[in-house]
C-alpha cells in the first residue's frame, strides 16, 4: 500500500510540473510574439504585427459588443486571458505538448481572477449599495434570494472552470486515441474540429467573463 501512495503521490507532483512547465513556455511564446509584433511598427504592418493586429482588433470589437466602450478599461485582463487560454488550447494540439488547459487547477485559477475581479468592481463602483445584486426585489424574498444568489455566483467559477477543463482534457485523449489507431489521414477532420472547438471554448469563456463584469457594473434594480 505504501509504495502504492508514494507512486501516486509522486506522479501527481510530476505531472503538476509539467503543467507550471508549459504555462510558463506559453506565457514566454506569447512575450516573444508581442515584442516581435511591436518591434517594428508601421502604418501597414505586415508578418507578426499583422497576424496580432487582426487578433487584438477581433478582441476589443468583441469587448465593445458585449459591454460597450466603458468595457476597455477591462481589455487588458480580457485579452490576456484570450491569448492564453487560445494559445494554451491550441498546442495540445501538437503532438508531444500538452494543454495546460487540459489540468482543472489552470481554468480554477483563472475562474477565481474573474470571479475576484468581478466582485471587486462592483463593489468599487457601487460600494455599500453593491449588496443589492444579492438581496432581490422584494424585501420579503431576501432571505432566499441572498442564497440562491450566492449559490449563483460560486456556480459561476464551477461553469467556468470545468467547461473549459473538460472540453480541452476530452479533445486532448480524443486526438492520442485516433491518431493512435489511425495515424494517417482519417484523424484529420477530427484535428480540424478541435481547432474549431479550442476557438469557440476561448470565445465563450471571454464572453462568461465580460458578461459577469458587466453585470456587476450595472445599478441593482
Amino acid at each position: 500500500m505504501e509504495p502504492y501512495l508514494f507512486f501516486e503521490t509522486h506522479w501527481l507532483h510530476e505531472h503538476h510540473l509539467v503543467v507550471v512547465s508549459y504555462t510558463w513556455f506559453i506565457m514566454a511564446l506569447l512575450a516573444l510574439l508581442s515584442f516581435l509584433a511591436t518591434r517594428r511598427m508601421g502604418i501597414l504592418p505586415g508578418g507578426v504585427q499583422n497576424v496580432m493586429e487582426v487578433i487584438v482588433e477581433g478582441f476589443d470589437n468583441l469587448l465593445v459588443e458585449t459591454m460597450g466602450p466603458e468595457g476597455r478599461k477591462f481589455f487588458p485582463l480580457i485579452a490576456t486571458l484570450g491569448l492564453y487560454i487560445l494559445t494554451a488550447n491550441l498546442i495540445g494540439l501538437i503532438p508531444g505538448f500538452e494543454s495546460p488547459t487540459a489540468n482543472l487547477n489552470t481554468t480554477l485559477s483563472m475562474a477565481l481572477v474573474v470571479f475576484f475581479t468581478t466582485h471587486i468592481v462592483g463593489i468599487k463602483l457601487h460600494g455599500a449599495k453593491y449588496v443589492k445584486h444579492f438581496l432581490g426585489p422584494i424585501w420579503w424574498l431576501t432571505p432566499l434570494m441572498v442564497v440562491i444568489e450566492i449559490v449563483s455566483h460560486l456556480a459561476r467559477v464551477v461553469s467556468l472552470s470545468f467547461r473549459l477543463f473538460g472540453n480541452i482534457a476530452g479533445e486532448d485523449k480524443v486526438l492520442a486515441v485516433v491518431v493512435f489507431l489511425v495515424p494517417l489521414l482519417v484523424p484529420l477532420p477530427v484535428f480540424v474540429l478541435m481547432i474549431f472547438t479550442s476557438f469557440i471554448q476561448t470565445i465563450v469563456f471571454m464572453l462568461l467573463t465580460m458578461m459577469y463584469i458587466a453585470g456587476a457594473m450595472e445599478e441593482a434594480h
